[in-house]
């Protein structure tokens, strides 16, 4: 994806992307335009999303996809989770680029 980073909002959606994401790692933001760590993190998530061009990386603002966020489990921002065919395979709470990489690394 490089960098080009979309927004998912509707369930729907992102049920059918981690659906034909097969086996590539998928990386999801949970964040809120009002939560300063997560607005101070973006350029680091989409500089990750650079870095790592075999994964598929995606943002979810907690406040347009409340349904997505409350099924996702999400309580605090920002939250990245990781999914792999299908499932989600780690979770990282809270804005380190260190433990999101070391994250990615291992599941990539």
């Amino acid at each position: 994806m490089g960098g080009d980073i979309v927004q998912i909002v509707e369930v729907a959606d992102f049920k059918e992307k981690l659906g034909s994401a097969g086996d590539k790692l998928v990386v999801i933001d949970f964040w809120a335009s009002w939560c300063g760590p997560c607005m101070a993190f973006a350029p680091q998530f989409e500089e990750l999303s650079k870095t790592f061009t075999n994964a598929i990386f995606y943002k979810v603002n907690v406040d347009d996809a409340s349904e997505l966020s409350e099924n996702e489990e999400i309580t605090a921002m920002p939250t990245f989770k990781l999914y792999k065919n299908g499932a989600c395979v780690d979770t990282v709470v809270g804005a380190s680029k260190p433990k999101l990489k070391t994250s990615i690394e291992q599941h990539i």
